[in-house]
Order: structure tokens, then C-alpha cells, then sequence
């Protein structure tokens, strides 16, 4: 058994662990208050910019020439997985790049060659760790995403399509559904399908009613111009997706680090009054034995 002073050390260490833990799921929870606002906010804005789209390609004569929408042969896929800069989340950041080796072993087998764009120094020291070639990394934005780390992130992957040197852009990241549940999802953002762009009969006949727009300049060019907005867009909201995801595994990590914490040191409290009795027993003990040996 450990004395009296050992396990008091170990109660106030981890007692200051515990304080730590408090602060940070404290601290993790206003920013997934924050970050979900954000999301909604962005999903009525993503779904605008979907029918603008929508509107303008029904008016085009043709959408089949503009680069984002252009198939080809598959031969080089760009897979980017959406980390975190930091870690204590649980397994926020494991479960994303588990998922991106997994959707790399199953690319190589078809016979596609994988090239590597990450988000997030987890991931980025993950792959050069593994030895991996990294064609760009973005770092330092995970917990509260801007636009413009968007753009950056689309001018690259655009950059890299139109150029040919890959064929097909997969994105890898944390989908928020609530604080406790994070589904990672694999997303395909580059080419832009042309799905996107169809309508269904009954949004053909709301137009009828509407009547015909005057479009300046002419829809192909006002499209050209939407597909990078669009495709921003998406990422954005992936980033703020992965963001809201972070907080929430991390508080619900602090959590149970909290609750292990309070409960070791329950146990820890318990075997140190069971050592403070042992040793006023033994004291105890001493004393009477020295009491009889001077009365013999």
C-alpha cells in the first residue's frame, strides 16, 4: 500500500487534471454553441446557391464545356481529409484519416494513383510521419474557419483539375449531427455532378409561372462564374461541418475525462484513509507496546 503523503501528492495531481479537464469541455461547449449557429446559418445559404444554379443552367444552351463539370478517365484521385490543429478530441481525428487510408488501400486497388491535400496539423503530421507526399497542407484555422481558408482550399483542387494532374477530388471529413455523434462522411466535390444542376417537374412549371428571365451576361458565363462560388460554398460548409464536430467530440472528451478523474479520486481518497488508519493504528501499537515494556 502507498503512504499517506504519496497518494495526497497523486489526489492534488490529478485534482488539477480535473480542473483542466472542467475548463476545457466548459470552453469546448460555448464554441460548439457558436459553431452550430454557423452551420445552420450556412445551410440556408448553401441551398440558395444550389437553385441560383439550378435556374441558370436550365437557361443555358449547353454546360457541358465548363472545366468543373468535365469527366474523364480516372487515374490520379486527390483524397482530402478535414483535421483538427489540435488534439484531446477523442477520436475525432483517428476516425477521419482511418477512413481516408481505408478509401486509399481501396483507390490503389483499382489502380488509381492517390495524390494528398490535408486540412489540420493532426493530419498533416500524420501523413509525413508515414512518409507520405503532400501535395498542400492548410493549417491553423480548425476551430473557427474563415471563407477565405475556403478559397484557398478550392483554388488549389481547381488548380490541380483543370490542369489535369488529377481526375477526381474526394473529401474526407467529420459530419456534425449533435455533440455527442460525428459520422464521418466521404464526398466527392470535384468533378461538380451535373445532378446538381437538374430540377424536378414541379420547379420546371413554377418557372413557367413565373415567366422567362433576362439574363446579363449570357447564362453559360454567369454559371462559369458560379461553379467556383458553389463549389467555396461546400467546403465552407464541410469546414464548418468538421469544426462543430471538433468541439463537440472534445467536450464530450472532457466530460468523461472529468467523471474518470472524480471517480479516481474517490478510489484515491478511500486507500488514503485506509493508509492513514493502518498508520495510526501501527502508532498505536507502538505505543502500548512501549508502555508494557517499561511497567514489566
Amino acid at each position: 500500500m502507498a503512504s499517506v503523503q504519496i497518494l495526497r501528492r497523486r489526489l492534488r495531481s490529478i485534482g488539477n487534471t480535473r480542473k483542466i479537464t472542467k475548463a476545457m469541455e466548459l470552453v469546448a461547449s460555448a464554441r460548439l454553441r457558436r459553431a452550430q449557429a454557423r452551420i445552420e446559418q450556412m445551410r440556408n445559404y448553401a441551398e440558395t446557391m444550389r437553385e441560383l444554379m439550378a435556374g441558370t443552367a436550365r437557361a443555358s444552351a449547353s454546360v457541358r464545356g465548363l472545366p468543373l463539370l468535365q469527366r474523364r478517365e480516372e487515374q490520379t484521385v486527390a483524397v482530402v481529409p478535414l483535421t483538427g490543429d489540435r488534439g484531446l478530441a477523442g477520436a475525432f481525428n483517428a476516425q477521419v484519416l482511418r477512413r481516408a487510408f481505408a478509401l486509399e488501400r481501396g483507390l490503389e486497388s483499382e489502380g488509381k494513383r492517390v495524390t494528398w491535400l490535408v486540412a489540420g496539423k493532426k493530419g498533416r503530421s500524420t501523413l509525413r510521419f508515414r512518409h507520405y507526399d503532400v501535395t498542400a497542407a492548410w493549417t491553423g484555422f480548425s476551430d473557427k474557419p474563415a471563407y477565405a481558408d475556403a478559397q484557398a482550399i478550392v483554388h488549389r483542387m481547381a488548380e490541380l483539375y483543370e490542369q489535369g494532374e488529377v481526375d477526381r477530388v474526394v473529401l474526407v471529413y467529420n459530419e456534425f449531427e449533435s455533440a455527442l455523434v460525428q459520422r464521418v462522411v466521404e464526398r466527392d466535390v470535384l468533378p461538380i455532378s451535373e445532378d446538381l444542376l437538374e430540377t424536378d417537374e414541379e420547379e420546371r412549371r413554377e418557372d413557367a409561372f413565373r415567366g422567362d428571365f433576362i439574363f446579363e451576361p449570357e447564362p453559360e458565363d454567369i454559371l462559369e462564374r458560379l461553379l467556383p462560388a458553389y463549389l467555396e460554398t461546400e467546403i465552407y460548409r464541410a469546414l464548418l461541418e468538421s469544426a462543430a464536430s471538433e468541439q463537440g467530440a472534445r467536450m464530450t472528451a472532457m466530460r468523461n475525462a472529468s467523471k474518470n478523474a472524480a471517480e479516481l479520486i474517490d478510489s484515491l481518497t478511500l486507500e488514503m484513509n485506509r493508509a492513514r488508519q493502518a498508520e495510526i493504528t501501527q502508532e498505536i501499537l507502538e505505543v502500548v507496546a512501549g508502555a508494557d515494556a517499561l511497567t514489566q
